[in-house]
């Protein structure tokens, strides 16, 4: 019986050992944390367990937890692009719940920021199946952009052009085509309409800017109607971490006229909420480049502000609102002091525009699936005045832009599924009774889009997908394709190729809206009551390597581009009104190509040297002459437009304080239009303009102040040091206000200092 109990106490014993080493092997712990970088909590970290297939990814706020982590010593390993990589050794011993707080610092692997606006959902940049460019805030900073219209002129395929030298009107072109061929998006939301297209650049300030994301090429397909060039999508700073900043510059614009900008931003992130504020004040004083006493730069005088908050409606879910206000005064011809009616020639133009919108997103991980619900607007009331000879040319405009719709992402091993529909109406009324000038134009677009963005294998990304889009002014439902292959062709290589279609309705946009002087009077544009829609079919194909380890990256884009218009809208002399007024009609011509190549090239070696720069190569053309003249035989190229230009920027960190930054742009010869009338110029023209090359310069130095974390920053520099600037504009009260090329400003020196939380 004693060896019998002995054998039985052996066998529970050995049972025992052996279910405690089972639960050694087999019981899970759950460890929870937050990653943060210098400027705050990283998101989208991919934090995993070496190994095995565990992992996530960290929120927006930085936060993460992984659970069913297998017991014993296990690594945690924190990656993202950009970033140095962090490996953290735990022991998981049964149900430890542990808590990390990591703080990762940047590498020089810039090739996988998080982007949106290439299909409309999150995704790494170098996974992306279309290029999508960034300018973001440092870029900014580098060149000492002010406002949007200032920084857009550095990213490849991009080029800002002013058009009118009494008001300051401005446009982006992309890829050769005019303004009107883009979509500018505010947090992914068309709500930039086209009224706001003709100052809106201008007005905003860029301490409401986080990144702006560019995709160059078709994009109807995804937005809707006018995104045949590309889209431009300007995401505003959302409330990630507490900060408050505090800019102050100061310029003199070719020793004669004066420039100030006061800005501040301040961020607080609560347990659920965040809130970020934004505040700017911009003036300029006229500047008169030829002496003739009127301005080639209008007075500006403006205020924005901007509020970001979020509340985490639940565990997955987060509900946020936006609101933008601007009110700008701008003034420029002569007598600027004076009522505008009192000049000799003037315009005057006085915006109140109030934006934002309304987003609740939504996360479903039990069914792998995301949505979001969205609205959002813009209301603009415009007070202006376009006159000559003291004429009473008041007028009064209303803008009202709405949005809405909905988003859903089904996210399926290997596939993120896209679909929603979204509703856009626009409304304009502008009027000027002594002309006997009216818009009153009322647009409305219902569009359905379907997509999927599937990763087919290791080497391979297709993004297909469709949008239908019911316009009122066009008599049929419209669908546009959408297609773009990746192929990771070799290590640190990718070839990419993509096929799109798009449409513009037949409505006014942006340049249709701006009434410039000419001949001694004004040149209105006016719609042909035949007009239809224009259509368009993109290619393009780009190569782009880069090469990354943890001191230095460097690498390059070769991107060829072909777009085909049918219909294309032209404008043609079609003589004077019955008050002398010259007359602009916009029809529909025969086709056009824009076709080019683009070069992009960077680099950075462990931060000290950061070198971008950026090419274009294009011919843009008409398959008719297009008789922009009744004086002159028409002509084939688009006029406005070079056939070169480009950009660079280069930064010089000899240490963590101090910063020299050098940038330039570059615009070739281009055919420019000239309307006969001022002294001197009897009859219309074109002139071949000469090239310029814009080249900036600023210094920067920043001293820490750890007792608040803080940072003060003193900077200072030259914009356009060459005073690389037109020298042949026309004098007087008859001058053509459309006859002004090159660069938007002249020789500008400007100093400032800023506070920055560190």
């Amino acid at each position: 019986m004693g060896a019998n109990f002995f054998d039985m106490y052996r066998r529970c014993f050995t049972i025992i050992i052996l279910h405690v080493f089972y639960l050694q092997a087999f019981s899970q712990g759950i460890i929870r944390g937050k990653v943060t970088g210098k400027e705050g909590p990283l998101p989208y970290v991919n934090v995993g367990v070496k190994g095995y297939n565990i992992g996530t990814f960290t929120d927006e706020n930085g936060f993460f937890e992984i659970s069913d982590i297998p017991n014993g010593l296990q690594s945690i390993v924190f990656s993202c692009i950009g970033f140095q990589s962090i490996e953290k050794q735990i022991n998981i011993n049964g149900r430890l719940e542990a808590d990390l707080n990591i703080a990762m610092e940047r590498s020089f692997e810039q090739l996988e920021e998080v982007v949106i606006s290439g299909s409309r959902t999150e995704q790494k940049r170098s996974e992306a199946a279309v290029v999508v460019g960034i300018i973001d805030q440092k870029s900014l900073e580098t060149v000492q952009a002010n406002t949007l219209a200032e920084g857009l002129n550095f990213q490849a395929g991009l080029r800002m052009e002013t058009d009118c030298q009494t008001c300051g009107y401005s446009q982006l072109r992309m890829n050769g085509l005019g303004g009107a061929y883009s979509m500018i998006l505010i947090d992914s939301r068309p709500i930039f309409s086209p009224l706001m297209g003709l100052y809106g650049l201008e007005m905003m300030p860029t301490n409401l800017v986080e990144r702006i994301e560019v995709v160059r090429g078709g994009g109807s397909a995804l937005y809707g109607s006018s995104a045949i060039a590309g889209t431009v999508n300007v995401i505003t700073k959302e409330p990630t971490r507490d900060y408050l900043n505090i800019n102050a510059y100061g310029g003199v614009i070719d020793h004669q006229s004066y420039e100030s900008n006061l800005n501040a931003s301040l961020s607080k992130v609560f347990d659920k909420a965040g809130i970020t504020l934004q505040i700017s004040r911009n003036d300029r004083e006229p500047y008169d480049a030829n002496g003739d006493g009127f301005s080639e730069l209008p007075k500006l005088e403006g205020l924005n502000f901007g509020l970001n908050t979020f509340y985490k409606v639940g565990k997955y879910s987060t509900l946020a609102f936006n609101v933008n206000g601007i009110n700008e005064y701008r003034r420029g011809g002569n007598k600027i002091e004076e009522p505008a009616h009192k000049s000799d020639q003037s315009e005057e133009r006085d915006h109140n525009i109030l934006m934002g919108g309304l987003n609740f997103k939504t996360s479903m991980p039990g069914i792998k699936s995301s949505a979001s619900i969205y609205l959002s607007g813009q209301n603009t009331k415009r007070k202006h005045y376009t006159g000559i000879d003291q004429a009473d040319a008041y007028g009064n405009t209303l803008g009202q832009t709405i949005m809405g719709g909905f988003q859903y992402n089904y996210l399926p091993r290997f596939h993120t599924i896209t679909l929603g529909a979204e509703y856009l109406f626009d409304y304009v009324n502008d009027e000027i009774p002594l002309y006997k000038y009216l818009i009153d134009q009322e647009t409305n677009q219902l569009g359905f889009f379907i997509q999927n963005n599937w990763k087919i294998s290791t080497k391979f990304t297709l993004l297909a997908g469709l949008r239908l889009d019911r316009h009122n002014m066009v008599n049929r439902p419209i669908l546009n394709p959408r297609m773009s292959l990746l192929y990771n062709l070799f290590d640190f290589t990718q070839l990419r190729a993509s096929y799109s279609t798009g449409y513009r309705a037949p409505q006014a946009f942006d340049a249709d809206l701006h009434i410039a002087f000419a001949g001694g009077g004004v040149s209105i544009i006016r719609l042909d009551p035949e007009l239809k829609e224009e259509t368009s079919e993109s290619y393009s194909l780009s190569f782009s390597y880069d090469r990354p380890s943890e001191k230095y990256i460097y690498g390059f884009t070769l991107d060829v581009f072909h777009t085909r218009l049918e219909d294309a809208f032209i404008l043609e002399d079609n003589g004077l009104d019955d008050q002398g007024n010259m007359i602009l009609l916009k029809q529909n011509g025969s086709g056009s190509t824009v076709q080019g190549l683009t070069i992009e090239g960077r680099t950075n070696y462990n931060n000290y040297l950061e070198l971008d720069l950026g090419f274009t190569f294009q011919k843009s053309y008409y398959d008719e002459p297009v008789q922009w003249s009744s004086e002159l035989e028409g002509t084939t190229e688009y006029l406005r437009t070079p056939q070169e230009y480009g950009y660079y920027t280069l930064d010089v960190n000899p240490n963590d304080r101090f910063t020299v930054s050098l940038n330039g742009t570059y615009t070739g010869k281009m055919l420019v239009p000239h309307f006969g009338g001022a002294p001197g110029v009897p009859d219309d023209r074109i002139v071949n303009s000469k090239t310029f090359f814009d080249q900036g310069l600023k210094i920067s130095y920043e001293i820490p102040v750890r007792a608040i974390k803080q940072g003060i920053q003193f900077f200072g520099g030259v914009k356009n040091i060459f005073n690389a600037y037109q020298s042949d504009f026309d004098i007087g009260r008859y001058r053509d206000s459309n006859f002004v090329y090159g660069p938007a400003r002249p020789r500008t020196i400007f100093v400032g200092i800023r506070l920055q939380t560190l």
